[in-house]
């Protein structure tokens, strides 16, 4: 979708597992990193060199450049400095992004040999935004686009379906928008918006090395900031949700919404602990109405919770009440049925107050075990 914001060119290109994608827009940059501690070389050369006036962004698939020490950085700015020479522009300029498997180094010369084709058929239309969002694939089964509009336009293309936990995870997010924002506030607002969604997405609890969101703003149409962080919450919140709906083996999408907690903070982190349990997704796996095991995780979640708590299921195929203020009241095949869709509501009221939050999770089944197990091979 990035075609439809005016002066971004992109594109894209796989071969084999190597997969290689480029956006070139001149604007304001702002990013936010994973927090493991851990950090790929990538982020390491952006956190050292990227400057808040940006040229192009260059991406690789099928190795994370992660782990690898001081080449793995070397092997970063390569790829800055390929992109930059085609830009006449200083390598300052130019932001890099990996992801794949960790502990290997990058085949910078194939890299660099699909970079040169990439870069010679880069444009500004449908065709282009979707082979880049193909080109930065690795376990996904389907590319992730969104798209909003309103007294700007803001687009925007991610990767992800394995690794992914709050505080983001082996997901990378690239929005471009036509926005007229100060860099400060650009930056403030994209942290704001990441925390409320791609930090509440969770497939499988493990935060990768790699994560990265990049906004870049080209300045052409003013907008308020509480208009801009609507519009790009909307398409973050879209995207987070196509990357949990991919995640490994996914079949469900699970919507954790809670209410009725003390404050916005403990809503969002009872939604998170529901969404990362292990055994509430493999139950919604099997479809089946273990309300117990909610129960359980929002007794070790660390916000102020009591028995007197509510559940509901709720999907295109009906809506069921599981547990009324402490009381279950489970109709156990109208729940089975409900559960039978692709996209579950999980309605959760703590009866603690007037706090609320979310969450986007995914069911855990056997071919997430089999994607995983063969993951190197």
């Amino acid at each position: 979708m990035l075609h439809m914001i005016d002066g971004v060119l992109c594109g894209g290109e796989k071969r084999g597992k190597i997969g290689v994608g480029i956006i070139v827009c001149e604007g304001k940059i702002s990013a936010v990193y994973t927090k493991n501690k851990i950090k790929a070389a990538p982020i390491k050369f952006n956190l050292q060199n990227l400057s808040e006036d940006v040229r192009g962004i260059i991406v690789n698939s099928g190795n994370a450049n992660a782990f690898t020490g001081e080449e793995g950085v070397r092997r970063a700015k390569i790829m800055a400095e390929f992109l930059a020479s085609k830009l006449n522009c200083e390598v300052s300029k130019v932001a890099v992004a990996s992801t794949g498997v960790i502990g290997k180094q990058l085949e910078i010369e194939e890299i660099i040999k699909i970079g040169e084709n990439v870069f010679g058929k880069l444009g500004n239309d449908e065709k282009s935004s979707l082979s880049f969002a193909k080109a930065i694939m690795t376990t996904d089964r389907f590319p992730k686009m969104a798209y909003w509009e309103g007294e700007v336009k803001i687009a925007g293309v991610a990767k992800g379906a394995g690794m992914i936990s709050p505080n983001m995870a082996t997901m990378l997010a690239f929005i471009v928008s036509d926005a007229d924002l100060q860099p400060r506030s650009s930056k403030r607002i994209l942290r704001r918006v990441v925390d409320r969604t791609f930090n509440q997405a969770v497939v499988d609890g493990d935060t990768s090395t790699n994560d990265t969101v990049f906004l870049i703003t080209t300045g052409e149409r003013k907008i308020s900031e509480r208009s801009f962080e609507k519009g790009l919450e909307s398409v973050c919140e879209e995207l987070a949700k196509q990357i949990v709906k991919d995640g490994e083996g996914a079949k469900k999408l699970l919507l954790i919404k809670v209410t009725g907690a003390r404050n916005n903070k403990e809503g969002f982190k009872a939604a998170k602990v529901v969404a990362s349990s292990l055994l509430v997704k493999t139950a919604f796996f099997g479809e089946d109405p273990n309300f117990g095991r909610i129960v359980a995780a929002l007794g070790y979640s660390g916000v102020d919770v009591d028995e007197k708590i509510s559940i509901t299921f709720r999907s295109k195929l009906g809506e069921v009440k599981v547990v009324e203020s402490g009381e279950v009241v489970l109709d156990e095949l109208l729940a089975r049925k409900v559960l039978s869709a692709e996209e579950v509501e999980v309605l959760i009221d703590l009866h603690k107050g007037n706090g609320k939050g979310h969450a986007f999770g995914c069911d855990l089944g056997y071919e997430y075990v089999r994607i995983n197990s063969e993951y190197t091979t």
